[in-house]
């Protein structure tokens, strides 16, 4: 069965560019030019992705992403943003965004990245290969169990973070850089900047220091990126 997308956007235009590059690729397409009604279809039809455009009437697509992450739900999202609206990109991804492109965008830029985030998707659900849990003073990932523990505390994680804090720990107390981040975890030369790895870095601390601010596990190397020490 073909993977269903939704769009939602208010620019007809914009909707119809994109079903009829999605479904040329061949995925099931839904759309929808409001927030309400792709928040009646999520919970109704069910989706594998969505793009979402962030400047929608009614509900709009910053709201949407996040009523989606307090339900827990994991679909993922790509934004579509309008050029140099950075703050947009930053709050979208803060909200629980995967990915974004900047219109005027791409077709063939903008299934590439469907692609990409359905085949992590797909690799995120495989059965693990045995790795054994990573245990670091009150951190303990599971990767078999798909689960994260803080002071014996189940801590829900995006599939984007779990992913990011897995690499770090296989990198213990390695410097690894923001691009390096970009490519293993996002899984594609990223044509956006790296505030993307900075703001699932800054989600990750939220929920496993006790002070973010003065962060006992994820480091920053100034000028490179991060790394995960053993604690202090």
């Amino acid at each position: 069965m073909a993977e269903r997308v939704l769009v939602v956007d208010d620019e007809e235009s914009i909707r119809t560019l994109v079903e009829y590059n999605l479904r040329q690729a061949g995925y099931d397409v839904l759309v929808a030019e409001d927030g309400q009604t792709a928040l009646s279809i999520v919970s109704q039809r069910g989706v594998d992705l969505l793009v979402l455009d962030l400047m929608l009437p009614g509900l709009n697509g910053l709201e949407l992403c996040k009523r989606l992450r307090q339900e827990q739900s994991q679909i993922p999202i790509i934004m579509l943003t309008a050029r140099g609206e950075e703050i947009d990109r930053v709050l979208g991804l803060e909200m629980g965004a995967d990915d974004y492109v900047t219109k005027p965008f791409s077709p063939r830029e903008l299934v590439a990245r469907v692609r990409a985030v359905l085949r992590r998707k797909v690799d995120e659900m495989a059965p693990a290969t045995g790795d054994a849990a990573f245990v670091v003073g009150d951190v303990r990932l599971d990767p078999e169990r798909y689960e994260l523990t803080v002071r014996g505390e189940v801590i829900e994680l995006t599939p984007r973070e779990f992913e990011l804090l897995h690499y770090l720990l296989k990198n213990l107390d390695r410097v690894v850089s923001r691009d390096q981040l970009l490519d293993r975890v996002w899984g594609y030369e990223y044509a956006g900047d790296t505030r993307l790895v900075d703001v699932h870095i800054s989600h990750l601390r939220d929920k496993i220091e006790d002070d973010p601010r003065a962060p006992r596990y994820i480091k920053t190397v100034r000028g490179v990126g991060y790394k995960f020490v053993k604690g202090e």
